[in-house]
């Protein structure tokens, strides 16, 4: 794994010998991805292209925050210890309290611009689940959201993760017990499942369904409601082999519970969405 691609030079202003992380520039390129293909969109349906950039600012800002504000509420007694650590760290960048954050603010730019929202949920579905699919691979890259532990083919060990898939690593971050097995025949680094990659996988296979079906004749805002159900049901099943301390909910993890709403959430969406445009045609 590459989870530094090279340090800036001593002379560089403010930033000198700082890293450039691979996580940094896979997030770079994720924004980027789905700014580009918002603004394909938006002059596909008549509307200002350039207005794309307006709301991939928002959806950087309020990413940022509130993927930190998630993260440091989940880890609240890291929290209490070192707020400013916690604050000021490189990691935090946690999807779901993301996405909250950035739904927020774009929702308040959409209505500052007085854009057609839900026009922009419509075209904004597929860019969103292509952009995820590259900012994983950042994740793959540093070594992050991982899965447990496994023997199997697909197992991927990451001695430079963050943090390591070492056996002492796993057990005091995770509070995992790695098979005696596994560390005999691998060492104290063991192989784990690369979730990073399910995910990437998942994702590009959700952005080219929601690409394929942009056509659809169920109502404006229907692709939208179905982008929910598809990333829900994919991160609920991806995080059943991740490695988690969350899981407050017996078997199941707060980003399970959260995927279900948007399931629940989705499901109605779209059968609102296709009865009103029967309605309609009717």
């Amino acid at each position: 794994m590459h989870p530094i691609f090279f340090r800036l030079p001593e002379w560089f202003p403010f930033l000198g010998g700082e890293p450039i992380t691979s996580f940094g520039v896979f997030m770079f390129f994720a924004f980027m991805t789905g700014g580009v293909l918002l603004r394909a969109e938006m002059g596909r349906v008549g509307l200002d292209r350039e207005r794309a950039w307006d709301i991939l600012f928002m959806g950087v800002v309020g990413g940022i925050v509130g993927a930190k504000v998630y993260y440091v509420l989940l880890n609240w007694p890291d929290t209490v210890r070192d707020p400013l650590g916690m604050l000021l760290s490189r990691g935090g960048m946690v999807w779901y309290g993301g996405f909250i954050g950035a739904t927020l603010l774009i929702l308040w730019e959409i209505r500052r611009r007085k854009l057609p929202l839900p026009l922009m949920a419509e075209i904004t579905a597929a860019p969103l689940a292509i952009a995820y699919a590259v900012g994983r691979m950042g994740c793959f890259m540093v070594g992050d959201d991982y899965g447990r532990p496994t023997d199997s083919w697909v197992g991927i060990r990451f001695p430079s993760g963050t943090p390591p898939t070492r056996v002492d690593a796993l057990e005091q971050h995770f509070g995992i017990t790695v098979d005696p097995a596994l560390v005999e025949k691998y060492g104290q680094v063991v192989p784990v499942h690369p979730t990073q990659l399910y995910e990437i996988g998942l994702s590009t296979l959700i952005f080219f369904i929601l690409w394929r079906l942009r056509g659809h004749k169920h109502g404006v805002g229907w692709l939208w409601f179905l982008w929910m159900v598809l990333a829900g049901a994919e991160r609920f099943l991806v995080e059943f082999v991740r490695v988690k301390d969350d899981r407050f909910l017996g078997p199941l993890t707060l980003a399970q519970l959260i995927s279900l709403m948007l399931i629940g959430g989705g499901l109605y969406g779209m059968w609102r969405m296709r009865a009103r445009a029967e309605g309609a045609a009717a």
